[in-house]
């Protein structure tokens, strides 16, 4: 936490603070669709049709000016052709997973086979249909891309909502041990009069402070923050209670402590357990007397705080090493608050890296939506020493450093990437690719001679490949099935 000074307490680390405006709010905006396709005719057809969607429209002739365009347009759909001057299909697609690993790519031919069809579903293509394609067919395709766009939107919408349902005071989280700790925040707060949150360091000891004032009858009042650790120890004792000009070299004037800064309100003294063994006995006359001494002042000064104490220490250990007081432990612990690490709680690492995400972009002023897949599946395996302070900074890094709407795996630290248990995006196999491009020809021609002719290979090798997946065949012609099966 690092503070020296009195000042307000601030930060946002078990939760994101103030939320960026939800989607809920917001009209939508009309699907926006990109065309490469080096055929002008076809272009001024995907225009027309998609147009009348309602969708907006941008072409490109060009395929590799196309693949810059998904940069700076981020389309909800791109439509792609295979066969073209200077990069064909294929490559355009592969540059445009580099640059969007999650674009919905529908890949359009006129020169159909099966081994393009597999090349293409594995580099991640959504579907790979033949020319001529039907008005009909292109309108579906649309309609199918609008209803996936307002679904991930309406995911957002409730995603917001979520947040906001198990959050306090700032703090977010679903877990059963942060819920644990929202329920004990709220039942104490309003009687409190001294606690010890304990937990690693950034797991978030401050906010948990900032809750417990904003419900306690104080909240109206100061809340000041000191840092145990940050000074050496005549200057620590200064800072918490104050001293007369001229205590020691250096004090020109007399100066108020923490302790009657906030008088009437709350002092949270983060990295108790470094304190000295001097100011352990001052922070213990407090605490019983509700008086503080002045350094150079001959009487006590009388104050009413309620203190919050916090430690990454074990002060069992402290104790019987005799580097911490057990009579000043027993009047702090009156409560004790423990925030589990981040890697005990990872069911709350999206709900935490998607809060992050908005107040950055906010902050940044950057259209950045979402994390992608892969990225959150690195999030979620790595095991977070820094706890959430380190996945607050790392989701801030990745949304300064992406040039799309989106932080993908490659704007994530080395650390975070190596957990990705593959940086390839596509999951489909070649059997299930293979098996895919068999349906799809089937289901499109309803005729196993048109089928293969679509496929690209002999009648004979396809009913091979319907009898290897599976797939039944409920037409007339049974014996021939067989005889060219066995063929």
């Amino acid at each position: 936490m690092g503070k020296n000074n009195i000042e307000e307490l601030g930060g946002t680390i078990l939760g994101g603070g103030d939320s960026a405006p939800g989607v809920s709010g917001q009209t939508a905006a009309p699907l926006m669709v990109l065309a490469i396709d080096d055929d002008l005719g076809m272009l001024k057809f995907y225009e027309s049709i998609i147009g009348d969607e309602g969708a907006r429209v941008e072409i490109s002739p060009d395929p590799i000016k196309g693949v810059d365009l998904v940069e700076t347009l981020n389309p909800d759909l791109i439509i792609l052709d295979l066969t073209m001057p200077g990069i064909d299909g294929m490559e355009a697609l592969l540059r445009i997973r580099l640059r969007d690993p999650e674009a919905r790519v529908v890949m359009i031919t006129g020169d159909y086979s099966i081994e393009s069809a597999i090349r293409a579903i594995q580099a991640g293509a959504t579907d790979y249909i033949c020319k001529p394609i039907s008005p009909a067919k292109l309108r579906q395709i649309v309609r199918e891309a609008k209803q996936q766009v307002a679904l991930t939107r309406r995911e957002m919408t409730l995603e917001n909502q979520f947040a906001e349902v198990y959050s306090l005071e700032g703090m977010i989280g679903r877990s059963p041990g942060v819920l644990e700790v929202f329920d004990l925040v709220r039942r104490v707060a309003p009687h409190l009069r001294t606690a010890v949150i304990t937990g690693e360091t950034g797991t978030g000891k401050e906010l948990v402070a900032r809750a417990l004032h904003k419900l306690s009858p104080r909240a109206n009042q100061r809340i000041a923050v000191f840092n145990c650790s940050a000074l050496v120890d005549t200057l620590a004792e200064s800072q918490l209670f104050g001293h007369r000009k001229g205590a020691f070299t250096g004090a020109i004037s007399d100066q108020a402590g923490i302790f009657e800064w906030a008088d009437g309100g709350t002092v949270f003294l983060d990295e108790v357990g470094d304190l000295s063994q001097a100011a352990q006995s001052k922070l213990l006359r407090v605490l019983e007397n509700g008086e503080v001494q002045k350094l150079g002042l001959p009487q006590a000064i009388s104050v009413n705080v309620q203190v919050i104490a916090a430690t990454s220490r074990d002060l069992n250990v402290e104790m019987k090493s005799g580097r911490f007081r057990p009579d000043l432990w027993y009047r702090l612990n009156m409560v004790q608050i423990h925030l589990p690490p981040l890697r005990d709680r990872r069911e709350d690492i999206l709900l935490l890296a998607r809060r992050f995400l908005q107040d950055f972009a906010t902050q940044y002023h950057k259209e950045v939506h979402k994390i992608s897949r892969r990225g959150e599946a690195a999030l979620v395996a790595y095991p977070w020493p820094g706890n959430v302070r380190e996945l607050q900074n790392i989701i801030g890094r990745g949304c300064m450093l992406t040039r799309t709407r989106m932080v993908d795996l490659e704007d994530l630290p080395e650390e975070v990437r190596n957990q990705s248990v593959s940086a390839s995006t596509p999951s489909t196999t070649m059997e299930e690719a293979e098996k895919l491009a068999v349906v799809q020809a089937l289901g499109e021609t309803r005729n196993k001679a048109l089928a293969a002719r679509k496929l690209g290979i002999s009648r004979a090798r396809l009913y091979r490949l319907m009898e290897k997946h599976g797939l039944r065949d409920d037409s007339p012609d049974e014996e021939n099935f067989k005889e060219a099966a066995g063929a």
